[in-house]
């Protein structure tokens, strides 16, 4: 039985994820700002709640992040950036994300494999970008790419067979999405959490470190 740990896990990717590990057997910890006082904008607050957990765990999802703060909108135009909006918006997604990833040497296992997902997006590909808009949006996940790559090459150091990813969970029925509807339609949160667990059940050591969708189809950067 794997122990496993699901950061984020009151929103509803988070909370289908935590459910599926479950149903597969795994022992699950589970984080967050609703019933752990998780404010990943607040270092005193990570430190606190990273700071007590035990550990190891061979498998740990993360999947914290906003759109927009309250009261915004991801931008359609270049005229709509707003530098208090964007800083929100990166401690989030970026800043606060990469202070939980500095928690994982100390609770990844150093012997045998392990697995770390970070919910990120597609629209933080760069390559992949031909509509433009989001800007905010799309900077801070594709800047929190940049930090997934990078936590790959130091846990591969110490921790050789750890792998780390970005992963895109697809167009996932939650509140996150409320008010967008793609001509592709949605998946349900049990549908992305059962993708995402597959996903990280199948990656290799070799693709550490490296951009995912849902079906483990590489994205560009």
């Amino acid at each position: 039985m794997i122990d496993a740990l699901v950061i984020g896990a009151s929103g509803g990717i988070g909370r289908a994820v935590a459910d599926e590990m479950r149903a597969r057997g795994g022992r699950v910890t589970t984080l967050s700002r609703a019933a752990d006082g998780l404010d990943v904008t607040d270092a005193d607050s990570v430190a606190r709640v990273m700071g007590g957990l035990e550990g190891p765990f061979q498998t740990i999802f993360i999947s914290v992040g906003i759109l927009a703060p309250d009261g915004a909108a991801p931008e359609k135009q270049l005229s709509a950036i707003d530098p208090a909006t964007m800083a929100r918006v990166f401690a989030v997604n970026t800043i606060g994300v990469a202070h939980l990833i500095s928690y994982l040497p100390r609770l990844l296992p150093k012997r045998g494999r392990s697995v770390t997902g970070v919910l990120t997006a597609r629209v933080g590909s760069i390559g992949d970008n031909r509509i433009g808009g989001w800007h905010s949006y799309r900077a801070s996940k594709a800047a929190l790419n940049q930090i997934v790559h990078g936590a790959a090459i130091e846990l591969g150091r110490s921790h050789r067979e750890a792998v780390i990813a970005a992963l895109h969970p697809g167009t996932v029925a939650t509140s996150f999405t409320q008010g967008y509807d793609p001509k592709h339609g949605k998946v349900t949160p049990e549908d992305a959490a059962r993708n995402l667990c597959d996903v990280m059940e199948s990656l290799t050591q070799a693709q550490s470190g490296g951009f995912y969708d849902y079906a483990g189809t590489e994205i560009p950067w």
